[in-house]
């Protein structure tokens, strides 16, 4: 019989076989789950299949790759008609697509990562494919996850670096990136010159909570080319104008 594992161990493991699922909506064969969570074979095709007897994954049989389950949907749908903040950031995550022509995004902080919560294509026909719901980031790394960290407390910005082990190497380096934060409060919006994938260019601005927290954030991404040095500002103007609209929205709200 296999051996028992604590509580909390399994917990963390479950939402570990959970968020690499959710980064990948074409399925994960057994062995990509085990590799992606550093979980064994043994272990990842047990939790999986427990999993799969309360409806939270299903295994595609004619692809044999796990994807998630409907129960999923279920308690998803009743999270979000408590916490509807796609709903309310659709029409400014439209509009920065509308006036940019880039592909706009919503991304929401979760503990040390972000995840795009939400995309919406530009009218330029040739687009960067890094950002899609679900996807994570380490804060910092991408555009949405600096802002968000450019504009966190002083110390839980320290706290964070205390944690960070650098899993994306060059050119994130915790000097690199507090320097890329000293810019991102100068201007006000935080920008990725493809640093994650080579041409592909992000940028984004935080969008803070009714206690003032920066938990969201708004961003694009686009080819090098759409994002001159005289474009620069521009689109830093129209994430900052719907970085303050919706966070004074999200202000009202907490008020009624």
């Amino acid at each position: 019989m296999p051996e028992a594992l604590p509580g909390s161990q399994v917990v963390a493991r479950v939402a570990a076989i959970l968020r690499a699922l959710s980064a990948s909506p074409g399925g994960l064969p057994t062995r990509t789950v085990a590799s992606t969570t550093g979980l064994t074979r043994p272990t990842t095709y047990r939790l999986l299949r427990s999993l799969a007897l309360e409806g939270y994954v299903d295994f595609d049989e004619t692809r044999s790759r796990w994807v998630l389950g409907t129960e999923l949907f279920v308690l998803g749908t009743v999270a979000g008609a408590r916490h509807d903040i796609t709903e309310l950031a659709i029409p400014h995550v439209r509009r920065l697509a509308a006036v940019t022509g880039e592909s706009a995004f919503l991304s929401i902080r979760r503990g040390d990562e972000t995840v795009c919560l939400l995309r919406e294509e530009g009218s330029f026909p040739v687009r960067s494919f890094v950002l899609y719901e679900g996807v994570r980031f380490p804060l910092g790394v991408a555009s949405a996850g600096l802002a968000i960290l450019s504009f966190s407390k002083p110390e839980e910005v320290d706290a964070y670096f205390r944690r960070w082990g650098n899993p994306w190497g060059t050119g994130h380096s915790e000097a690199e990136i507090r320097d890329r934060i000293l810019r991102t409060r100068e201007q006000g919006f935080a920008v990725n010159p493809g640093l994650i994938v080579e041409g592909s260019w992000g940028m984004g601005a935080a969008v803070f909570d009714a206690t003032r927290n920066a938990t969201y954030a708004l961003s694009i991404t686009g080819i090098e080319q759409r994002f001159g040095s005289a474009r620069l500002p521009v689109l830093g103007r129209a994430l900052l104008e719907e970085a303050h609209q919706f966070s004074r929205r999200l202000a009202g709200r907490a008020g009624r």
